[in-house]
């Protein structure tokens, strides 16, 4: 209804708001994101507070909320800022501190630019070149399964690809709309771009006492009970998984292969932590590859988007946006009709994809800049599994919390007893919740409580990044046994 315009006090006449609560897009107001919300709006708000001078019983907040890497003090690799610097300031090509392989690279890179610069668009899928490389790249990691540089999409982070793929995907109305299977727990991108989508989020709950690990009979479970109310047409898979901080195994791969075959499901696999593998025994294996293995009656009839990013693994190169996304056996309609999705947008940024492209073609043995690359990136890769490692040991050595190993990705996802005290305390809100404001309150630790993740009713966790500086860690974890030691004996 038009609302009438009213007089304010100075005589001004004032209507009413178009856009209000009310009248705004009811799906977006279902979208939530754990990762950065009201513990991580408080801790912003406690910084504050201590950067004015006012006293609290911490003399920092140590975040460890979320997978930022370079925030959290981790250092970038050299060659690829080296190449960067140069792409975007190409006068630097005239300077000798910079060593020749970067300089090619540089050059090359901005050969493939318009105009020559880093600031042109370009073509909606990507650099042709830089797809090229993540063609070679897939290839060289899956063993020589071929990959088609036309089936790779350059996104914005691995997330935009996600969010993309998931829009082709949802159609229906009521008991036929689309139904997009998650693990619970979950990556909160899952669910947020659900809701504002309007598709039906179908969980299923990984195993946490097997080291969270994937059954089929609770696929199986799953997609029968969703039958019921809507069509389940997409499977989603993070391998290293996020928030839990398992590795698949390649069993556990081919049986989800089988599973997505015979319910004709969409497989989505999200790959972004590869290189982050810590524990003994456990191994990346790419769905891409499986499938291959798998031979031509799976191969060539099962549809896959797999993505990937240079957020993660060793990179940690978050504020790029970087990222790339193949897609395998998709009907040749729907894939121009991607195609022209993706071109609305224009292009994903293009700094972005030049260093996607430093990421899947690196310094190679014999180029000046090998032996640092190498020595860079396997100090990274050590240190994250030394503190995966310490994180699982200390936090296992509380009463009261039990945490699986992590085995890969950058989180742990410990389960906590809280007392029946404090979950009647929480008052409504959810007691993770009221645990980890408590915890920030406290002692200035930023951690994420497990019910913005998705848990099996009657437990509760939290997750953590294994990302601050090994002494920080240290730090954290000393303060999380000392807290949840007060906590349980305040609320006992």
């Amino acid at each position: 209804p038009r609302t009438e315009e009213k007089m304010t006090e100075n005589g001004v006449s004032s209507r009413a708001k178009v856009l209000t609560i009310d009248t705004m897009n009811p799906t977006v107001k279902k979208v939530e994101y754990a990762v950065r919300g009201p513990i991580v709006q408080r801790a912003v708000e406690l910084e504050r507070e201590l950067s004015q001078g006012v006293k609290k019983p911490f003399a920092e907040v140590i975040k460890a909320n979320i997978g930022d890497a370079h925030a959290m003090g981790q250092q970038p690799i050299t060659f690829f800022r080296q190449v960067l610097a140069l792409c975007s300031y190409p006068e630097l090509l005239n300077d000798s501190t910079f060593p020749e392989d970067a300089k090619s690279r540089a050059r090359r890179i901005l050969q493939s630019c318009g105009g020559n610069s880093l600031g042109s668009y370009s073509a909606s899928q990507g650099i042709e070149s830089v797809r090229q490389d993540v063609a070679r790249y897939i290839e060289r990691r899956d063993g020589g399964v071929p990959c088609a540089p036309d089936n790779i999409y350059l996104t914005t982070g691995a997330s935009d690809g996600i969010v993309t793929m998931l829009k082709l995907l949802v159609c229906g109305e009521g008991a036929t709309r689309t139904g997009v299977m998650i693990s619970i727990p979950q990556y909160p991108l899952y669910s947020a771009a659900l809701a504002e989508l309007g598709a039906v989020q179908v969980n299923y709950y990984l195993n946490e006492e097997k080291c969270w690990s994937l059954d089929i009979s609770e696929l199986q479970r799953s997609v029968d009970e969703a039958r019921t109310h809507c069509n389940p047409r997409a499977l989603c898979i993070i391998n290293p998984g996020n928030p839990t901080g398992q590795v698949q195994s390649r069993q556990c791969i081919e049986d989800v292969i089988r599973f997505a075959a015979k319910e004709r499901l969409f497989l989505m696999a999200d790959e972004v932590y590869q290189d982050n593998v810590y524990a003994d025994g456990c191994q990346f294996h790419s769905f891409k590859k499986v499938l291959f293995e798998m031979g031509p009656e799976y191969s060539s009839t099962v549809e896959l988007a797999s993505f990937h990013s240079t957020s993660k693994c060793y990179m940690g190169e978050c504020g790029f946006r970087g990222g790339y996304m193949e897609i395998i056996n998709m009907d040749n309609e729907v894939k121009a009709q991607l195609t022209k999705l993706v071109s609305v947008r224009l292009c994903p940024p293009v700094p972005g994809q030049a260093l996607m492209d430093l990421v899947v073609n690196p310094p190679q043995p014999g180029e000046p800049s090998y032996d640092n690359f190498i020595k860079e990136r396997t100090a990274t890769l050590s240190v994250l599994a030394e503190k995966a490692k310490l994180t699982e040991q200390v936090l296992n050595t509380v009463e009261g919390i039990r945490c699986n190993p992590v085995q890969g990705a950058m989180y742990s996802f410990p389960r906590i007893s809280i007392p029946e005290k404090a979950v009647k305390e929480a008052n409504g809100q959810q007691p993770d919740m009221f645990y980890c404001m408590r915890l920030l309150e406290e002692t200035g630790i930023c951690l994420v409580p497990g019910s913005g993740f998705g848990q099996k009713d009657g437990t509760y966790h939290f997750r953590m990044t294994i990302l601050p500086p090994t002494d920080k860690l240290k730090i954290l974890l000393d303060k999380v046994k000392e807290f949840h030691h007060k906590f349980t004996q305040k609320y006992s």
